[in-house]
């Protein structure tokens, strides 16, 4: 009885043994496969792109189907240089040396533009060509270079319209909507920085509707990027993750990671009358226009600050013409109250070229109505 007890009691203990062994190697494995399921997600990790949310190759993919619309834009211009001569100014040195003599020279530019029809229209910049005797454009494929003439131009909005006759349909970008880009998306830059052809930088809009001043030209409603932009990258595209332009690379600020471009809803309005007409057409009356301050209030004896006040009136202008005055007071146009420059800049935008309008202005103490025709904007 004692050894069929004993060998019960053995048995026992080496079915235990067998299930500890057991139960030890399915860790084991559990382990291993873990170990390889983190090893894997560690793999998986590396492959990531650095750009949060945006799929490897997604930046490739788009430079790839974009990139051979993006043109290069050089120019070639004449311009005049005076012997620089550090005697020049003598009469004496000029009698039997000469000096100050014009000297034809050509000066030389490049930027950047984008093709926007199969049939060879290219967007730029006005700064890019403005001047250019010679414009020729260099396509990606083949580096084949055509012979551009610009068809339309605006100096206010820095645009301009090329075409080159390419003999067969080009590659071309679309026009995004860049109302529809929100700070913080990823956005993509080619160009020709420094003439370094079809170079590719990577950024976020840093913010929207920006006024910023550049040397004569005041843009006021300006893309802000982090994407590097430089001499060169001008009339160059700004995409979004789709492939579309949200906006034309146009101005570097004096820092580094601030770059600006015109959003797409600025030349939408404008593309159609640059090809078809060559310029922008603009209503205009020809005043210099401010803002009533609470002081002109107090001193024209106005019960408030609502209106603009003549500071200038333009020679030959529509306003002229009518007797508009260097210091009169628009209160109203067209019947309806004028609350500042803005609003009266507004209305006439809307307005047709030759149209007229009423404006009651407050004159020497005393109400006065004016009709003015609208003009056209030189």
């Amino acid at each position: 009885m004692f050894f069929k007890f004993k060998k019960v009691l053995l048995l026992t203990a080496l079915l235990a043994f067998v299930a500890v062994i057991a139960f030890a190697g399915g860790c084991s494995l559990d382990a291993l496969n873990a170990d390889n399921d983190t090893s894997g997600a560690r793999n998986q990790a590396s492959a990531e792109p650095a750009l949060p949310g945006v799929k490897p190759g997604t930046i490739a993919e788009i430079v790839k189907n974009t990139g051979p619309a993006v043109v290069k834009v050089s120019v070639e211009k004449e311009a005049a240089s005076r012997y620089s001569h550090p005697f020049a100014n003598d009469p004496f040195f000029r009698y039997f040396f000469g000096g100050n003599d014009e000297q034809p020279r050509m000066e030389t530019g490049l930027g950047s533009g984008f093709i926007i029809s199969s049939d060879g229209y290219i967007l730029t910049n006005e700064h890019v060509v403005s001047g250019a005797d010679k414009i020729t454009v260099t396509v990606q494929e083949g580096e084949k270079q055509y012979q551009a003439r610009q068809v339309g131009g605006d100096y206010d909005l820095d645009l301009a319209v090329l075409k080159i006759e390419a003999g067969n349909d080009l590659p071309f970008l679309k026009l995004g909507d860049s109302e529809k880009i929100e700070v913080g998306n990823w956005v993509v830059a080619i160009g020709n920085p420094f003439g370094f052809d079809h170079t590719v930088t990577v950024g976020v809009i840093s913010a929207k509707g920006r006024p910023v001043p550049v040397e004569r030209r005041y843009y006021k409603n300006l893309l802000q990027t982090d994407a590097a932009i430089n001499p060169g990258n001008s009339g160059g595209p700004l995409l979004n993750l789709a492939g579309e332009v949200v906006g034309i690379n146009t101005a570097v600020a004096q820092a580094q990671g601030i770059g600006f471009a015109i959003p797409t809803s600025t030349v939408q309005e404008v593309l159609d009358e640059l090809m078809n007409k060559g310029k922008v057409i603009r209503p205009y009356l020809g005043i210099q226009m401010h803002n009533i301050t609470p002081d002109l209030a107090d001193y024209f004896g106005l019960k408030n600050t609502d209106g603009i006040i003549v500071m200038g009136v333009l020679e030959g202008s529509p306003a002229e013409r009518a007797g508009l005055r260097q210091g009169d007071i628009i209160l109203q146009m067209d019947k309806k109250p004028v609350a500042n420059p803005e609003e009266l800049a507004n209305r006439i935008k809307e307005a047709e070229i030759g149209q007229k309008i009423l404006l009651m202005v407050y004159r020497d103490g005393e109400p006065a109505y004016v009709t003015v025709k609208v003009g056209e904007k030189p």
